[in-house]
């Protein structure tokens, strides 16, 4: 069983990030709070496989890697990621079953 859906689209996205980021080791998400709905959603690197703690999981395929910390598991458990690249800008769209509630930006969310 997933935990979590990674579309095609955001698989080619990630892969493209750790190319122009070759010392990465992986993309990385993390739930924090704060943002104007109580959750924010904050984008990253892992640099080493070493920086990844045990209970974290790890998408991996044979072109890229994806990590979420164990404690923003239960945030983001069911959710899908997609990436979408429209004519004035692209990014990653995250859609969350968990989430009561949200901002504009997309990047914040209640719960």
């Amino acid at each position: 069983m997933n935990l979590f859906e990674i579309t095609d689209e955001a698989k080619n996205q990630i892969e493209k990030l750790l190319k122009k980021n070759p010392g990465k080791y992986a993309v990385s998400l993390a739930v924090n709070g704060g943002g104007c709905a109580g959750f924010k959603y904050e984008w990253g690197f892992a640099d080493t496989k070493e920086s990844i703690a045990g209970g974290d999981h790890i998408e991996d395929w044979q072109t890229g890697r994806f990590v979420v910390d164990e404690v923003s598991m239960m945030y983001i458990a069911g959710t899908k990621i997609d990436f979408v690249e429209e004519t004035f800008g692209s990014q990653f769209e995250i859609s969350n079953p968990n989430s009561k509630a949200s901002c504009g930006c997309g990047e914040s969310f209640g719960v």
